[in-house]
C-alpha cells in the first residue's frame, strides 16, 4: 500500500493559497478518479482510499496545519504499516517558478516547515516528493507570500501544474519506477 500526502492548511480561508499546492494536487487526483475524502480525527487528517488496478493507496490531507504535518503522516504510516519507501509527499516549492514540477527521491526540508515536521516525525529525509513551484516575491515577506491566494492567471498555471502532478501520483500508485516518473513529469 502507498501513502500519498498533499500538504496544505485546512479551512476555506486557505483555499487556493500558494502553501496549499499539495492539497490542490491530491484533490485533482481525487476528482479525476471520483474519490471522496472523509475526516478521520484520530489520524488528524482527511483520508481517502484508492484502488487502481489492484494497487492500493491512502490519500492524506493533514488537518494539523502545515507546521505540524508530520503528526498526521506518522499516525497514518504507523496505523497502516506503510514503509517510508511507499510514501509520496506533494508540496509547494518557494524556490521554483510558478507551476514548475520537480520530483525528488529524497532531500532536505529546504526551509519548508511541512517537510521539516515530517522529517522530525518519521526520522528520515529519504522519502519521495513532488514539489510544485509557487515562485517567490521580492517585496512580500515569505509568510505572507505562501498564504497569498493565486490571482486568476496564476491559478490557471497552477491548475495545469496540479493536473501534471495528479498524473505522476497515478503512476506512483501503479508502481512505475520513480526515476522514470521523475524523468517524465519534472519540468525542463
Amino acid at each position: 500500500m502507498k501513502l500519498i500526502i498533499g500538504l496544505g492548511n485546512p479551512g476555506k480561508e486557505y483555499l487556493n493559497t500558494r502553501h496549499n499546492a499539495g492539497f490542490m494536487a491530491v484533490d485533482a487526483f481525487a476528482k479525476k478518479h471520483d474519490i471522496t475524502f472523509s475526516l478521520e480525527p484520530k489520524m488528524k487528517g482527511m483520508l481517502a482510499q484508492v484502488n487502481l488496478g489492484g494497487n492500493k493507496a491512502i490519500l492524506l490531507k493533514p488537518m494539523t496545519y502545515m507546521n505540524l504535518s508530520g503528526e498526521a503522516v506518522s499516525l497514518v504510516m504507523n496505523f497502516y504499516k506503510i514503509p517510508v519507501e511507499d510514501i509520496l509527499v506533494i508540496s509547494d516549492d518557494l524556490d521554483s517558478r510558478l507551476g514548475r514540477i520537480r520530483l525528488r527521491a529524497k532531500g532536505s526540508a529546504g526551509g519548508h516547515n511541512g517537510h521539516k515536521n515530517i522529517q522530525m516525525h518519521i526520522h528520515t529525509e529519504e522519502y519521495k516528493r513532488i514539489k510544485i513551484g509557487i515562485d517567490r516575491s521580492d517585496v512580500i515577506p515569505v509568510i505572507d507570500w505562501v498564504l497569498k491566494k493565486f490571482d486568476s492567471s496564476e491559478l490557471s498555471i497552477m491548475n495545469s501544474a496540479v493536473e501534471i502532478a495528479a498524473n505522476a501520483i497515478e503512476d506512483f500508485i501503479l508502481g512505475k519506477d520513480f526515476v522514470k516518473i521523475s524523468s517524465e513529469y519534472s519540468s525542463k
